[in-house]
């Protein structure tokens, strides 16, 4: 059994979390860490980035949008482009995201 949402209005296809729009509200689906960094996905587990939780990118850094600024349920992250890629969402209405 998946331990992903059950949320199906409103949502659309997963995404990775590196492109989404700036203040976007959205749902933590999976993550899926590249071979290469196999211990990214229980790090990114380990601060919060777990399915169910809402997540938003807040800001993006100056020169190419790295870091990514992230508020994740009520902590907030400074994330490379290449970890926050690696988190799956689903953008959502702001009435279906916990704040």
């Amino acid at each position: 059994m998946s331990s992903a949402p059950t949320l199906t209005a409103n949502l659309t296809p997963a995404n990775a979390l590196d492109s989404l729009p700036l203040h976007a509200p959205a749902v933590v689906q999976q993550i899926i860490a590249p071979a290469a960094m196999p211990d990214w996905a229980s790090w990114l587990a380990e601060i919060g980035f777990l399915p169910g939780e809402s997540v938003r990118v807040i800001a993006r850094g100056a020169m190419g949008g790295d870091p990514l600024v992230v508020r994740i349920g009520d902590s907030t992250f400074a994330l490379r482009k290449a970890e926050a890629a690696c988190v799956q969402v689903q953008r959502a209405t702001d009435d279906m995201v916990r704040s």
